[in-house]
């Protein structure tokens, strides 16, 4: 009987399915039952989100553990884009890539992009799961919107590249994602299976562009969970010979790292079991199968590849060349722990802060009231973390910043989506929307709401939604709040230009 604790063999010398397979694990501290659990399966590959980084010394203490059970070839990743998508919280914020995008510096994201890999280094994480490729054109994407650079795929191309080069100068691997692109979906893919039905040639030009410039200086690609009926009418692009098999590897050439992701998401889990698609994506040309969940889970994965390598389904000599790809990472990129200098740390601090001013962004007229307005905050109360991005920030420290500058009335509501203008007193207070959660606003919104300034604290879509003039900060990192405080205050500027289209006929762009 197969059990989640018994070893798993190498079906040839030298290779192993546990090293084609990235796991998670519980906790801030590595067990004695999941090391052995590492141990047994020859695992090399682990992800780490928050629920994983305590303090920044138990969060050292868990890599270096992690890199003694899996030795000279470990990989420890997660993401850290930057925005809403951090885990390691405690480090200097780096700035949302449309944030960045709003700015059209790439000097300013290659500074950016070595600053997040030298907090990830210190902690002795040599893989991050960015930068961001996706094209965000649709304005309607519900997982992407400001993780992604902008709505033109060769400014993409270069403020990401810029970005990557800063971050594998300083010594950390990055994995662009989301090939071949995650920008023009209705659907999150961590709920339901998206499908983009594009020409190619249309998919040339937008959603495969970054990733075709970007190929050669890639250390590793993640997959998509999505459909492209005219790449593969059947598989989504992470289980598709055609597209990572085919495109990817022989007609581009990519010798790079391709790690899918998370097989647990609702697209993969739910059609085909991540066990069965683990096998699928390896046998498609992935080198590696991210592959979460409980021991069982892992487990199931791990010995559906070995399974296959046994009996012939999977080619052992290209898993063999996936191995090495893998080993080339981690050798180039290897886990260490370097000390992050305290005045060095403070720069980047102010680097990011500096960032998140430099893409501050009004659309309309937007005003700020005078100093000690009578004003009213409309927010709502707690926003918890949805699985991909941090949770967001609660209404009563919106309302605490408000109140720096103005006289302020607090109406903090469960769910701003269901809110009704119309039971709002009807006096003279300056309304102020803050717009603290992610989803998209129903069509009422802009029908019936009629404050005076929309505070867009992170989805920059909902500008949309509210006929209002708003003010754009693209996250709610304290440095993306410190700018808008100083621009409340009349002291600070607002000078970045949108990167996808927020324009509306009634409220024009600045």
């Amino acid at each position: 009987m197969n059990t989640p604790y018994a070893h798993t063999p190498s079906s040839e010398s030298g290779l192993h399915a546990g090293s084609l397979v990235m796991v998670n694990i519980e906790g801030t501290s590595l067990s004695a039952v999941q090391a052995d659990f590492l141990r047994r399966h020859h695992i090399r590959a682990v992800c780490l989100f928050r629920a994983n980084l305590g303090t920044e010394d138990e969060v050292k203490q868990l890599t270096a553990e992690l890199r003694e059970v899996m030795g000279p070839h470990a990989l420890i990743g997660l993401d850290q884009e930057g925005g809403s998508v951090v885990r390691a919280t405690f480090l200097p914020q780096a700035p949302a890539a449309m944030s960045l995008g709003a700015t059209g510096d790439a000097t300013l994201c290659e500074e950016v992009g070595a600053a997040v890999a030298r907090g990830l280094r210190c902690l002795g994480i040599n893989w991050d799961f960015a930068p961001v490729l996706d094209v965000n054109n649709n304005p309607h994407n519900p997982v992407i919107a400001e993780r992604s650079f902008g709505a033109d795929p060769e400014e993409v191309a270069r403020l990401a590249a810029a970005w990557m080069h800063g971050a594998l100068r300083e010594g950390v691997a990055c994995c662009v994602k989301h090939f071949p692109g995650h920008g023009d979906t209705h659907v999150d893919s961590h709920l339901d299976l998206p499908v983009v039905d594009k020409p190619r040639a249309a998919l040339e030009a937008l959603e495969l562009l970054p990733f075709r410039v970007l190929k050669d200086a890639a250390p590793a690609m993640m997959t998509a969970h999505i459909v492209y009926p005219q790449l593969d009418p059947r598989h989504p692009a992470t289980l598709s010979r055609a597209v990572l098999g085919d495109l990817l590897r022989r007609e581009w050439g990519y010798e790079g790292v391709v790690i899918t992701d998370s097989l647990v998401m609702k697209a993969i889990h739910e059609r085909y079991g991540h066990d069965r698609a683990a096998v699928m994506a390896l046998d498609a040309g992935a080198d590696m199968v991210m592959a979460l969940g409980s021991f069982e889970e892992q487990a199931a994965a791990i010995e559906a590849i070995q399974a296959a390598l046994a009996d012939g389904r999977l080619d052992a000599a290209a898993c063999r060349r996936a191995q090495a790809r893998l080993d080339a990472l981690a050798e180039r990129y290897p886990v260490v722990h370097k000390d992050y200098d305290p005045e060095l740390r403070a720069r980047d601090d102010r680097l990011m802060r500096r960032g998140w001013a430099r893409g501050l962004t009004l659309c309309g007229l937007a005003r700020s009231p005078a100093p000690g307005s009578r004003v009213r905050l409309i927010a709502q109360q707690h926003v918890p973390c949805d699985g991909v991005s941090e949770a967001g920030l609660d209404g009563e420290r919106i309302a605490e910043l408000l109140a720096r500058h103005f006289d302020v009335e607090v109406v903090l509501v469960k769910d701003l989506r269901a809110m009704r203008w119309t039971e709002l007193p009807g006096d003279d207070r300056f309304n102020v929307l803050a717009s603290n959660h992610r989803l998209r606003y129903p069509p009422q919104a802009r029908e019936t709401w009629q404050p005076d300034l929309h505070l867009v604290l992170w989805n920059p879509f909902q500008v949309l939604d509210v006929a209002a003039p708003a003010v754009v900060t693209w996250g709610y990192a304290e440095g993306a709040l410190q700018a808008l405080d100083q621009w409340l205050a009349g002291s600070g500027r607002a000078e970045g230009r949108a990167p996808v289209s927020l324009h509306t006929l009634d409220i024009p762009l600045n």
